[in-house]
């Protein structure tokens, strides 16, 4: 919504090229090369005045193609360059001209969609301090106008969720869908994107044992691959491990860190999703296949080191630590810290995703992943922050009685079996989807619960985690440079 307005307001309908100047640090909040590249525009990088000239100078001047890059304001870019395109200073005040701009400016977490659907619906002058505060509390952040936007909002998911065809899609999905469940659960209003589940399963069971050999420059695609990923980015990094988190909760603990500069981006658990598997996963760079004791972490920090020792590190520059206090010398070259938090509220929660809402915001407000990752970027780490999984609601179907057969583990959301000989009759009477055993070890089988149903007692409401929605498998991944945090 936001994005589409940028562009309407910047007439790119009407030229080839285009130069967006980020006047008020704008477009770094929101995906605003979608709308340009369902346009038909390309989408440059521009790092610097040497670099475009040898890269893309000559497309940009030539050609039909339709061409745009964005700037920050302190950014030179040559005047040969700039005459050849549209040149749209991207600012609150142009953008919203009968709005206050340093007012909207100064407001933090300031939802930029709701804001351009409220502002569409606007005729009047409301440019003085008072108005403008008036219409963003009274208009904007309106449980009415929060409403009609989440149903909007809701059916634009579902169109894009027809449409996807590519894991990156997917990335954006679950960006999308986890800002419109927070929004939701903040403001009390029940929202349905069930219709996500199934075209995902379908996904997971067709592509996921692809993913490993996807490459992306601002994600490891999937959490296998983090720790070369890291090891290939940063000189000396610590890698916080959020147990549990979905990216419903990063947008609830994101708020808190308005004054950190970081780079979001998103990654694929291992599946199944159970800590055991995914976290080893993410801080060893092994696939499951590869752990020593895949289902408890009871190898989790050896796994670490050895994993850090592969790719180069030697016992002096590795650490592994557990909380919040968690402190590195400054010898480390690669760190890893595990925070329990979101995991314990998840397991013990009772009040579904609104107690989670509000569990999280008080972990927010407590700043304490703020001021570690604050503490950690002042000594020179890059920190990068990721899940091993995330969560989701679910209803309990029954528990399953043991056959004495079955691997052991934690989750109410899969069973692992081995030598079984009545596996269709779980896979009928559960409802159970069977895993193609991408990166697991072949001798046993894995059967997955369908949808939001758990092998809990028949009617209970969990949140948890195991399974293959899109809530569980899609996690936050992100990146905060040092560099960039101690200007």
């Amino acid at each position: 919504m936001f994005a589409e307005y940028v562009f309407d307001c910047a007439q790119a309908s009407y030229v080839n090229r285009i130069i967006l100047v980020d006047e008020d640090r704008i477009l770094n909040r929101v995906d605003w090369e979608e709308a340009f590249i369902g346009n038909g525009y390309d989408i440059l990088p521009y790092e610097n005045d040497l670099r475009f000239r040898i890269d893309y100078e000559d497309s940009w001047k030539a050609g039909q193609d339709r061409l745009a890059f964005a700037v920050n304001s302190e950014v030179y870019v040559p005047y040969d360059i700039r005459t050849v395109a549209r040149e749209f200073h991207v600012s609150f005040q142009a953008l919203f001209p009968k709005l206050n701009g340093m007012v909207l400016k100064e407001k933090k977490n300031l939802n930029l969609d709701l804001l351009t659907m409220a502002y569409q619906e606007n005729f009047d002058d409301l440019r003085s301090v008072e108005r403008t505060r008036y219409f963003l509390s009274e208009k904007v952040y309106s449980r009415n106008q929060i409403g009609k936007y989440l149903e909007a909002s809701v059916k634009e998911l579902a169109e894009d969720v027809d449409h996807c065809n590519k894991y990156s899609g997917w990335f954006r999905i679950a960006d999308r869908q986890a800002e419109l469940q927070a929004l939701a659960a903040e403001n009390g209003i029940e929202i349905d994107t069930t219709f996500v589940d199934e075209p995902f399963q379908n996904f997971i069971l067709h592509s996921f044992g692809k993913l490993s050999a996807e490459l992306n420059s601002m994600t490891p695609v999937i959490v296998s691959r983090a720790m070369e990923f890291m090891r290939d980015h940063s000189q000396k990094f610590v890698i916080v491990v959020m147990d549990g988190m979905s990216e419903f909760d990063w947008q609830i603990i994101s708020r808190s860190f308005t004054d950190i500069k970081y780079c979001k981006a998103d990654a694929f658990a291992m599946i199944p999703t159970v800590t055991s598997i995914s976290r080893q996963c993410l801080v060893s760079g092994k696939y499951p296949m590869e752990l020593v004791s895949p289902w408890t972490t009871s190898k989790e920090k050896s796994e670490f080191i050895d994993g850090a020792k592969r790719l180069g590190y030697a016992d002096s520059q590795i650490a592994y630590g557990r909380g919040y206090d968690t402190d590195f010398g400054m010898s480390i070259r690669c760190g890893c810290v595990i925070i329990n938090d979101v995991d314990d509220m998840m397991h013990g929660q009772k009040q579904g995703r609104a107690g989670m809402y509000q569990d999280v915001s008080l972990l927010a407000k407590e700043h304490k992943l703020h001021d570690m990752v604050k503490r950690f970027a002042r000594k020179g780490f890059d920190v990068y922050i990721s899940a091993d999984h995330g969560n989701t609601w679910c209803i309990g179907v029954g528990k399953l009685v043991k056959t004495g057969v079955e691997t052991e583990t934690k989750s109410h959301r899969m069973v692992v079996l081995k030598d079984f000989a009545d596996k269709e009759s779980l896979i009928r009477d559960r409802h159970m989807v069977e895993f193609p055993k991408y990166y697991l070890d072949k001798q046993f089988d894995y059967l997955i619960c369908s949808g939001h149903e758990s092998m809990d007692a028949k009617g209970e409401q969990v949140i948890t985690h195991g399974g293959i929605t899109l809530d569980e498998v899609v996690v936050p991944f992100i990146s905060v440079k040092a560099d960039e945090n101690n200007g």
